[in-house]
C-alpha cells in the first residue's frame, strides 16, 4: 500500500480508537535510535519465497498447524504474527519472519529469533517500554511504524500484527499469500493474549480484528496476489478456501 493511501486509513484508525499520532511517533523514534545503534536490517536484506503463509493467533491456528504437519513447507516463507510464534514452536516450526509489537510471549519470540527468525518490530504509542526493554535483546531487526517512516523504521501499511504481516509479504514480493489462524472473529486465544485464557474478545480487540479484516480485504481487491485461506472464523470476500493438506 502506498504511504499516502495508508495515511488516509491511519487517520481513520486514530479517530476510531482515540489514539494520538505523537505517541506513535515517539515510539518510532525510540525504536529507530535503538536499532540504528544495533545495526538495523533493511527490506532489501530479506529474501522471501513467492509463496508465503501468514499465521495469525486465532482459534483455527492449532488445527491448521496439525494439518500442515503433512505438508512440505519448504517452498513457503513462514511469517508469524506475534503470539502465533508460540504455537509454531510448539509444533516444531520456527517462522522465517516474526511481525510483532512485543506483546506476545517474549521468551518464545526471543527463542525463535535465536533460531534464525527475522524480527519485524512495530512501534506504536502503547509499547515504548517494551521497545526499550526487549529490542536490544534481539538480532536481525527491521523496524516498522504506522506513522511517518524514519531512517531505519518503515511503513508498509497495516494496523494489527496479522494484517501488517500481509502487507509486509506484499511489499517483499509475495505472489501467493496463505492465511492461517487469521479468523477475524470474536474469540481471543492465549496465543494472542498470553496472560488470558481463550475466550470472548473485549470490545477494543474485536474492533481491532474488524479493522484487520477490512485491511486484508483491501489487499485482496487491490493487488494481483493470489490469496488463499485455511483459517476458520470470518471469511474475507474473494479469498479461496483451501484444505491445508492440499497446498
Amino acid at each position: 500500500m502506498e504511504l499516502t493511501l495508508w495515511m488516509q486509513w491511519y487517520r481513520l484508525i486514530l479517530e476510531d480508537f482515540d489514539f494520538k499520532r505523537e505517541d506513535d511517533e515517539h515510539s518510532a523514534e525510540t525504536l529507530n535510535n535503538i536499532i540504528d545503534d544495533m545495526g538495523a536490517i533493511t527490506p532489501q536484506d530479506i529474501d522471501i519465497n513467492e509463496k508465503v503463509i501468514v499465521f495469525g493467533a486465532g482459534p483455527s491456528l492449532k488445527p491448521n498447524l496439525a494439518d500442515l504437519k503433512h505438508v512440505d513447507l519448504g517452498e513457503f516463507t513462514l511469517i508469524s504474527a506475534d503470539g502465533a510464534t508460540t504455537a509454531l514452536l510448539e509444533e516444531g516450526l520456527v517462522p522465517d519472519i516474526i511481525v510483532t509489537d512485543l506483546d506476545g510471549r517474549m521468551d518464545d519470540l526471543i527463542k525463535a529469533n535465536q533460531q534464525g527468525a527475522l524480527m519485524v518490530v512495530h512501534a506504536h504509542g502503547n509499547n515504548p517500554e517494551q521497545i526499550e526493554k526487549y529490542t536490544p535483546q534481539l538480532a536481525n531487526v527491521l523496524g516498522t511504524t504506522q506513522s511517518k517512516p524514519l531512517a531505519s523504521v518503515y511503513n508498509f501499511g497495516g494496523f494489527t500484527d496479522g494484517d501488517r504481516a500481509v502487507f509486509l509479504a506484499m511489499a517483499l514480493g509475495a505472489r501467493v499469500i496463505v492465511l492461517s489462524g487469521m479468523d477475524f472473529g470474536k474469540t481471543v486465544t492465549h496465543y494472542s493474549r498470553p496472560d488470558q485464557e481463550d475466550g470472548p474478545a473485549d470490545k477494543i480487540k474485536e474492533k481491532k480484528l474488524q479493522w484487520a479484516k477490512k485491511l486484508v480485504q483491501w489487499a485482496v481487491i487491490n493487488s494481483d496476489i493470489q490469496f488463499l485461506n485455511i483459517s476458520g472464523g470470518e471469511k474475507v470476500e474473494g479469498v479461496k478456501d483451501v484444505d491445508p493438506r492440499h497446498l
